[in-house]
């Protein structure tokens, strides 16, 4: 074991002294995460280095964080919805906002547009598109709420 890692330490001092610095080709291959951030520097020629990244990002879970949370040099989707409090209320009030996106009205798609701060002036336009869209929100019964979120900032952009 204790070979195995001198060979790993000395691999890594070997890749890091003799390959270029330039950060865009093994981005490109290995996304964004801590191991990216590790070996950021010395990756670009290095298929090793590379595959490290790539391992390091997956086996640890911080890729995935990085991209939702936007950290770890990572950059979230645009149409991401980074108001947990939002997620949080679509969760705890799916069969509430359904009836009342159907109705396009009520309060949980008051309270909606408040956590999405919709501009007060467009709420009406905003309930209206809902009700339209009902269908695209809520295709199937059992809808995951993360879809119905998604479904309706992409809506409403």
């Amino acid at each position: 074991m204790k070979r195995m890692l001198g060979i790993v330490a000395l691999t890594l001092i070997f890749a890091s002294t003799s390959f270029a610095a330039d950060m865009g080709v093994a981005r490109n291959n290995t996304g964004c995460g801590l191991g990216t951030m590790l070996f950021q520097a010395n990756a670009n020629d290095s298929s090793l280095l590379q595959a490290f990244q790539a391992t390091t990002n997956g086996t640890l879970g911080n890729q995935t964080f990085g991209i939702t949370s936007g950290t770890s040099e990572c950059t979230p989707p645009k149409k991401f919805v980074q108001n947990e409090r939002l997620n949080e209320f679509v969760y705890a009030n799916l069969d509430t906002l359904a009836k009342d996106i159907a109705q396009g009205r009520g309060e949980s798609v008051q309270t909606l547009a408040e956590l999405m701060q919709i501009a007060p002036e467009k709420r009406e336009a905003f309930y209206r598109n809902l009700q339209t869209h009902f269908a695209e929100i809520f295709p199937r019964e059992n809808v995951e709420y993360a879809q119905v979120v998604d479904t309706i900032v992409q809506l409403s952009s």
